[in-house]
């Protein structure tokens, strides 16, 4: 296997149909209330984000966050910095955040810690991916897709040096 050839580890009709069953979840949970923001993590999340927005039966709305902890390498640092923030205002909404992956949990748990002050009606997170090998907070996801192994994955948003957002599968290939 090689970069150029990601090996097909979720395909594109296993994704459709836990994202809808997510969306059902979320939408039955959130049901009632006057809108649900949701905030993607940027880039990786968009993708998953848009199918699951486009799926979900109650009032909502997008924002979109920015946050590294990663820098140029493809180990997480442990420190997170935030490059963009939110432009809308939380307080008094209930705020889903939308991850494509979970490694460590530092990059979620920073979010959670920074939006919580905020004072959200409600703070939940929905993930697609989640490596529970490498997984280090002591909390769990509200809405998780799937759990992987500790492998690098491409495809449906995720990339391998901005390439393969695109697939749409989940693939992993050796870095």
């Amino acid at each position: 296997m090689t970069p150029d050839e990601p090996a097909v580890l979720i395909t594109e009709e296993a994704i459709r149909q836990r994202v809808a069953e997510l969306a059902r979840r979320i939408s039955s949970d959130y049901a009632g209330v006057e809108e649900l923001l949701l905030v993607g993590i940027l880039r990786g999340c968009f993708i998953f984000l848009a199918d699951l927005s486009r799926l979900l039966t109650v009032p909502r709305s997008i924002d979109f966050i920015a946050v590294s902890s990663y820098g140029a390498s493809a180990t997480s640092t442990g420190a997170v910095r935030l490059i963009m923030d939110l432009r809308t205002e939380i307080a008094g909404k209930h705020v889903l955040i939308v991850d494509d992956i979970v490694d460590t949990g530092y990059t979620l748990q920073y979010l959670f810690n920074a939006l919580k002050p905020r004072m959200p009606a409600s703070l939940k997170t929905c993930v697609l991916l989640r490596k529970p090998e490498v997984f280090k907070m002591d909390w769990d996801i509200d809405y998780l897709g799937f759990d992987i192994p500790d492998l690098w994955v491409v495809g449906y948003g995720l990339d391998y040096a901005d390439r393969y957002r695109t697939l749409p599968y989940i693939g992993s290939i050796k870095t």
